[in-house]
């Protein structure tokens, strides 16, 4: 019934995402999102609840640790590898890596251990900005990558070749760099925006270059991914142009996870493919994954976060709170989720939240008494509303029922 109420100008104003496409998520909390200066490395138990979350939301890989980084990460890494394989999971492990043989050794011995390939991302600088810095040319770089993914491919894993900082990369060391990746063995491609420089216009433009000058003159059937962060504040918006453009899967952190300001969100990305009709899975427990991991990394998640914060779906407006009640009416619970909402709350599991407060009118009293059963008279009603005209915040649930039993007394 929304559909024929909504009149929806968003279908026309980003280059349109073929239906049935398959779009998959490759998620980056447990490796780039614990790279975030401030939050905590959770146990290993913790990690394991983690990955059961990410597998209940159906997500498709998940990038399991760098275990060159040290023996907490590679016997991290080892745990979450084998509870993946004996859980039997359809979530997939990925590990990362730099082009470098000590990391590539520690990734092929992790597979030794666990009995099974796991795709090895490996990555390097490649910017003209970071050659400068690091005095390297684009020949050492290339055989560097040759060899790199040469030792990995030889003993057995499946590629993911990564340049870091991508889209501040001209074109002539893209091709050479994913051209030669390509001829010694990776598989899939990972186009990065590592400081969050990109627009949408640039994420599109550079997986459009990557897929018509290196993937199909390839002639090999090569997966291409986006690797967007969001210091711009443009990561999802990105990661959206990037799927557009073609790219097979994007990578994400739950709450924004990642250095400096984090990538691209696991949550918006789930809830905007899912709204875009890119993914049909069952996303009721995406609130409980973004708690558990804010638990475990000792994040506080903002209020006002999209979908998992506090005020995602609360109002304490009287204006939103009438047309949402006078919708619950229709008994159309769709009808109440859209009218104030542009994020259906029921398909997360979650629902719309009316509170009482300065701004509030008396339809917030009367729906917040009636949801919870409350007979309550003209009296009770106006002495609610009149302390919350008076107060300057919402008021608690105590302090209503305080005020709704003490004028049942009178």
């Amino acid at each position: 019934m929304t559909d024929e109420l909504i009149y929806d100008w968003n279908a026309h104003a980003e280059p349109e995402i073929p239906r049935g496409r398959r779009v998959m998520l490759l998620d980056e909390t447990l490796r780039d999102g614990l790279q975030n200066p401030s939050v905590r490395d959770p146990s290993i138990g913790e990690k394991i609840e983690i990955l059961h979350l990410m597998e209940a939301l159906g997500i498709d890989l998940a990038n399991i640790g760098l275990p060159g980084a040290g023996p907490r990460a590679f016997a991290d890494t080892e745990k979450l590898a084998r509870e993946i394989a004996g859980s039997r999971m359809k979530l997939r492990p990925n590990i990362s890596g730099r082009t470098h043989k000590a990391d590539i050794q520690s990734m092929i011995e992790i597979c030794e251990r666990v009995g099974q390939p796991i795709e090895s991302a490996m990555f390097l600088g490649s910017s003209p900005i970071r050659r400068l810095v690091e005095d390297w040319t684009v020949d050492h770089l290339q055989r560097t990558t040759e060899e790199a993914v040469r030792l990995a491919v030889n003993a057995g894993l499946p590629v993911m070749y990564v340049t870091e900082d991508t889209i501040r990369t001209d074109p002539a060391t893209v091709i050479a760099l994913y051209s030669t990746a390509i001829r010694a063995g990776a598989r899939a491609i990972v186009l990065c925006d590592t400081v969050g420089h990109a627009t949408p216009r640039g994420a599109y433009n550079l997986v459009k270059f990557a897929i018509e000058k290196i993937v199909k003159p390839s002639g090999e059937k090569i997966r291409v991914d986006w690797h967007g962060h969001n210091d711009r504040g443009l990561a999802v918006a990105n990661s959206l142009a990037a799927i557009a453009a073609g790219a097979d899967q994007v990578h994400a952190c739950a709450l924004a996870l990642g250095e400096r300001v984090g990538n691209t969100p696991m949550e918006a990305m789930l809830v905007n493919l899912r709204l875009l009709g890119l993914i049909d899975r069952d996303l009721s427990r995406l609130k409980e994954y973004s708690e558990t991991i804010a638990r475990a990394t000792d994040t506080a998640i903002p209020p006002n976060y999209p979908i998992v914060g506090r005020d995602a779906f609360r109002t304490a407006t009287g204006v939103h709170a009438a047309a949402i009640a006078k919708a619950h009416k229709k008994d159309d619970p769709t009808l109440a989720d859209a009218i104030y909402s542009g994020v259906p709350a029921h398909l997360f599991g979650l629902e719309q939240v009316i509170e009482v407060g300065p701004m509030s009118g008396r339809s917030n009293v009367v729906y917040w008494l009636a949801k919870r059963g409350i007979p309550a008279g003209d009296e009770a009603i106006d002495r609610i509303l009149t302390a919350a005209k008076q107060s300057s915040r919402i008021l608690t649930e105590e302090e209503i029922l305080a005020l709704a039993s003490s004028s049942a007394r009178r």
